[in-house]
Formats: structure tokens, sequence, C-alpha cells
């Protein structure tokens, strides 16, 4: 079975039109998106403190199967982050040291995987920026094709080529590229809100007291 591409078409985001977005973290967007475009839990760094901020690179990879991952690599530009349909099977990883060292070569921004990923000590030692599903030593298979540059669905969340990832400790958000603009002026203005609220709190002014919430009815 061939590995299938898409031909990519979509706006390409400056490094000065990304910066603005390396402060927002994905549980803000995600508020001003009602609280949608959020990969399931599952997803996870492979250490504390890594962050995602860049434009997508999607493949659909054969569960067990890392051929279109491989080539995937090889279209990346600097920057850009590969987000992985593996199926959420982690029986098999499907990323391990080999290809990190690829990506990192390429300039890869980072990788989110629906699916497994080994050698996981030298991931954190490149400190290359990888959110999976799960991690197992169990390694890949080739040949059985894959898509490149569709839309997928990675942990139960829409993704195409050229959307903005943003990820954290918490996970990751998807931010559609149509809505990026109008989403981070949303998102700058939430934060100012917090840092608001988070000073009233500073003051024992508590969020709770400002809910309108009814009185708690007493039990006998």
């Amino acid at each position: 079975m061939p590995i299938q591409r898409y031909r990519p078409d979509y706006r390409k985001l400056s490094d000065g039109g990304l910066a603005p977005w390396r402060d927002i973290p994905p549980a803000i967007v995600s508020d001003m998106m009602n609280r949608t475009q959020v990969m399931d839990g599952k997803i996870k760094p492979v250490q504390d403190g890594m962050k995602l901020c860049g434009q997508a690179r999607t493949v659909t990879a054969m569960v067990g199967d890392n051929g279109a991952i491989h080539m995937a690599i090889g279209l990346c530009e600097p920057g850009e982050i590969l987000v992985v349909d593996a199926g959420g099977f982690i029986g098999t990883a499907i990323w391990g040291g080999i290809m990190t060292r690829a990506a990192m070569q390429r300039g890869v921004g980072g990788l989110v995987v629906d699916g497994a990923v080994r050698d996981v000590a030298e991931i954190r030692e490149f400190g290359f920026q990888t959110f999976s599903a799960g991690i197992v030593p169990a390694g890949p298979h080739k040949g059985f094709g894959g898509v490149i540059d569709g839309t997928i669905a990675c942990a139960g969340c829409p993704v195409r080529s050229g959307d903005l990832i943003i990820g954290d400790d918490d996970g990751v958000a998807v931010v559609p590229l149509e809505r990026a603009e109008a989403l981070l002026t949303a998102s700058q203005e939430k934060l100012a809100q917090e840092e608001a609220t988070n000073a009233q709190t500073a003051e024992g002014d508590l969020p709770g007291d400002r809910l309108g919430l009814p009185e708690a009815e007493w039990l006998d």
C-alpha cells in the first residue's frame, strides 16, 4: 500500500506572528474556543516543562507503522510540529531516538502522536518537544501506507496542516489557522482578566464570592 500525500495549501506564519502565541497556554485558548479543540488527556509531554508552539504538519499512520512519518520529517519546514494520528495504539512505538535526531536535523519544532514513543531518555536528553499517548519499548514496522497533510483526528481533536499547535504540561490545544488572529486577541484579554482576578484573590476577595452562588441549604 503506497504512502499518499495531499498538496499542502495554508498560510505560513512568520516567527514574529508566532511569537505572541508562546505566552498563551492551551487552557486559555481552549477557553476562548468554548472549551473545545483540545486533545484527550492521554496526550502528555514525555518530560515536565516541554512546550509546543508552531504550525502542524499532519500524518495518518497505519497502526504500528512509521514509514509515512519518516517521509513527513523530510517534508517539514523549520519550526513545524508533526501531528500524528496513530489510532491511539500504544502497544508499538512509532517514534524513537533515530527519528528524533532526524527531526532535529530538519528543524522540526516538536511531535504530537496519538500513539506510543520509545527511547525517551534520548528524547529528554535532546530536549525534543514530544507529546504522546504512551511509551513502550516495542518497535515499529514499515510498508503499510499512510497519509501526509490530510485532515486528521488526533486524540479526538480535528487537525489540519497549518493549524496552530499549542502545548504545555496540561496537554495540547489546536487553533484553526483561520481563527488564529481573533483568538490571539481574545486569549490575551483572558490572560489579563485572570491576572486581575488573581490580584483580587491576593487581597482576600475570593473568586467564589463573586459567582452569585445561592446560599447553601443546611442539612439536619
